[in-house]
């Protein structure tokens, strides 16, 4: 579930890049966002033994699949926060 939850976040921010134009770095995140789906895809397919290629649960720390894709994108929206108050205190 964690590389639908990232796909959803990539797909959403590239729609906001294009509605903003430009704007707030929307093309930062989004690059960030579908880098990491890309990665977690690749992760998915070379880690296939069969079985269901999406789990919704785990065998981690966090059990729950949707909230460790939750928890995986706020470092990716920590990091484009800071992009973005860097880029506004250089303009200023």
């Amino acid at each position: 579930m964690w590389l639908l939850t990232t796909l959803i976040a990539a797909i959403f921010a590239t729609l906001c890049w294009v509605y903003f134009k430009g704007k707030y770095r929307l093309g930062f995140l989004s690059l960030m966002l579908w880098g990491a789906t890309f990665m977690i895809l690749v992760d998915h397919i070379l880690g296939y033994e069969g079985g269901s290629f999406l789990e919704s649960q785990t065998d981690g720390l966090i059990n729950n699949a949707t909230v460790l894709g939750l928890l995986m994108l706020i470092p990716v929206i920590i990091i484009w926060f800071g992009s973005v108050l860097l880029n506004h205190q250089k303009k200023d």
